[in-house]
């Protein structure tokens, strides 16, 4: 039966390049996944630019604070970056709520898988936990736990976490702050994600 055109999501499902020969991965070859890590490589290069237009989508989202996420993003990478933060933690700082249109119960775990291959453990875990470190300023409003963090009181990045969020997380929602622009920063997010990438074996502390 002769295939007719079809929708764009339709149409976007016929692959336009070189595909590999297996329909099931135990079935792939040498030359199969040879073919599949090149064309990964292609496409893991323009990494930032997709970090960089997704993080821009974070405009207008105000969800109740004075400012939009990407003002908060902006500010917090602001405050790293004049506190003299080395420029992986002043990236993490501009992507630590990148995710929260996506996913915005678990949005810390979700940018902290982002920037996992490129940053060191302790950038990663600083970025995964913020979101539970930042319970301090609020939950006694709603019930629960503001000391939830202190299940890692002897962890050795705790103290990092804390100023993490009480230097630049917290205090980053206010509408008269000067930030830098976003300009700014997209050398350093470039730099950080043209890193070769760590192995996504697993790494350690939880």
């Amino acid at each position: 039966m002769p295939r007719t055109a079809g929708t764009s999501a339709e149409a976007s499902a016929e692959p336009s390049g070189p595909v590999v020969s297996f329909t099931r991965m135990e079935d792939g070859t040498r030359e199969d996944y040879e073919l599949l890590s090149r064309l990964e490589d292609d496409f893991a290069a323009d990494t930032a630019d997709r970090v960089l237009a997704h993080l821009r989508q974070l405009s207008g989202s105000v969800g109740g604070y004075q400012v939009d996420r990407l003002e908060h993003s902006l500010q917090s990478a602001t405050r790293a970056h004049r506190d003299g933060a080395e420029e992986e933690m002043v990236v993490a700082a501009l992507l630590h709520d990148i995710d929260d249109l996506l996913a915005p119960h678990s949005h810390g775990e979700l940018a902290a898988l982002l920037l996992r291959p490129f940053v060191t453990e302790r950038t990663h875990w600083i970025v995964r936990h913020h979101g539970l470190f930042q319970l301090v300023y609020y939950a006694h409003h709603m019930g629960r736990d503001p000391n939830a963090r202190d299940r890692y009181r002897d962890h050795p990045w705790y103290q990092d976490a804390v100023d993490f969020c009480h230097r630049w997380d917290q205090s980053s929602f206010d509408p008269d702050y000067d930030s830098l622009p976003l300009e700014f920063f997209e050398p350093m997010v470039r730099r950080i994600f043209a890193r070769d990438p760590f192995s996504l074996w697993p790494r350690g502390r939880s």
